[in-house]
């Protein structure tokens, strides 16, 4: 069985395809989004490996999973927006904002300590939650600033990865009083 080379070099003049095919410069607001999002995926992917807690490993594939879903939606031209909501491609929904709401209000209901927030590194868990969190805000950044580029997003994007940077931010306090 032969494989396609991952090599295209279709991205050698500095370009990239957006979902449906649209080529824009590597250095387009929507590709540095999508770029933030891939980042937060694999802050994600890492703190999973330093987490000892089986129950916050699957929540985190679970961030992994909807970010792949959000990704796709923000990697669409405005043009194809309509295109994308119409087509099979999972899309975040309010129960994926309900869920990360009902996660933080169990982290904060179990009055998790905030001493020491502002210096990340009690443990290696702690630490990798707080980079994927600050991850996470600038990606929160580079989707707010889509909409001065002219791609509206639907406001539920922006809210889900707000509250995921708000739930990373708890776990990090969560995973250092492990320490």
């Amino acid at each position: 069985m032969s494989r396609r080379s991952i090599a295209t070099r279709t991205g050698d003049d500095g370009t990239t395809a957006l979902l449906y095919g649209q080529r824009v410069p590597k250095t387009h607001p929507q590709i540095e989004a999508v770029g933030a999002l891939d980042e937060l995926n694999a802050a994600l992917g890492l703190a999973k490996t330093h987490h000892p807690d089986a129950a916050v490993r699957d929540q985190l594939t679970r961030l992994q999973q909807d970010l792949i879903n959000l990704m796709g939606e923000v990697a669409c031209a405005e043009a194809d927006a309509t295109r994308y909501a119409g087509s099979k491609f999972p899309k975040l929904a309010d129960a994926d904002l309900t869920r990360l709401d009902t996660a933080v209000a169990a982290i904060e209901a179990r009055e998790v300590s905030f001493a020491g927030w502002a210096t990340p590194g009690a443990n290696h868990a702690a630490a990798t939650l707080d980079v994927a969190r600050t991850v996470a805000r600038r990606a929160e950044r580079r989707l707010i600033g889509l909409q001065a580029h002219g791609r509206q997003l639907r406001p539920l994007l922006t809210a889900y990865i707000n509250r995921l940077a708000d739930l990373l931010w708890l776990l990090a306090r969560e995973a250092e009083s492990r320490t």
